[in-house]
């Protein structure tokens, strides 16, 4: 059985979405986001990839290897 290194991304919700358009604070809140400033911890596959960068210019992300 192969192990593979699994890359952990940390995503800190840095910027408010008031005033930005519906569908970026459903993204927020699929990320598991519900207040500012809150940090979660999610596998690095696309479809995470690709809801960080709808709101990249909301979140601040982190790389961390485990």
């Amino acid at each position: 059985m192969r192990w593979r290194l699994v890359t952990k991304l940390c995503i800190t919700w840095v910027k408010s979405s008031i005033g930005y358009a519906e569908d970026q604070k459903r993204t927020l809140k699929a990320l598991g986001f519900n207040r500012l400033n809150q940090s979660v911890t999610h596998s690095d596959c696309a479809s995470i990839r690709g809801m960080i960068n709808k709101v990249r210019h909301l979140v601040k992300v982190e790389v961390e290897s485990s």
